[in-house]
């Protein structure tokens, strides 16, 4: 298909757009490891036992099925267990052998084989979803599927860390969090449980 040079540049741009969703989304991940010990890293916060390591390892892996096996560019991720035939919940948790540098080198790794197949593709460029379906997927579609997935995970993270140790904000710089210290952020704890009881 041939396109305009309208529809080129208007397709790079929906391509960069989620291309920085996706970027930031990752960023987000990393930041919220930092300055936290290897056990606040990988100890489990919900009864499910979420864990912000866990949350990295994972979208490792979603990032080497979609952006890899869909398109036959094979990356070297984690097997994402509802994927494969890896154990259940495998891709979300970290054995004691496996390093935070390991895990995060590798997201890196992946992250920058997925931005190679980005390049590499029109957004209508097509993939087969691997196992017994078949499914045709566009690149279009698994650049919106992962930042689904992605910001949707970093969002796991943000209340994971807050959980650890209280840290809060969307990224290091412009955090997105109302102004107040501790006492404020007690006072309105105590507000919305107030309405919560209330309503209740």
């Amino acid at each position: 298909m041939t396109r305009t040079g309208h529809e080129a540049e208007q397709e790079t741009g929906y391509k960069k757009d989620l291309h920085l969703y996706l970027q930031d989304a990752r960023d987000a991940f990393l930041w919220k490891l930092e300055g936290l010990s290897e056990y606040d890293i990988r100890r489990p916060m919900t009864s499910t036992g979420t864990n912000l390591l866990g949350l990295v390892k994972h979208v490792t892996g979603a990032e080497g099925f979609y952006f890899g096996d869909v398109f036959g560019r094979p990356a070297d991720a984690p097997e994402l267990w509802i994927a494969g035939d890896a154990e259940p919940n495998a891709d979300l948790w970290a054995t004691a052998d496996e390093t935070r540098d390991g895990i995060v080198t590798r997201y890196r790794r992946v992250w920058a084989h997925s931005d190679a197949t980005i390049d590499a593709l029109d957004l209508d460029a097509t993939g087969l979803l691997p196992g017994g379906e078949g499914k045709e997927l566009t690149l279009h579609r698994v650049l919106v599927h992962m930042v689904a997935e992605t910001q949707r995970h970093a969002g796991h993270a943000d209340v994971v860390r807050e959980l650890v140790d209280g840290a809060t904000g969307q990224r290091e710089k412009g955090r997105n969090m109302a102004p107040g210290d501790s006492a404020w952020w007690a006072g309105h704890r105590d507000r919305v449980e107030r309405a919560a009881r209330e309503a209740g």
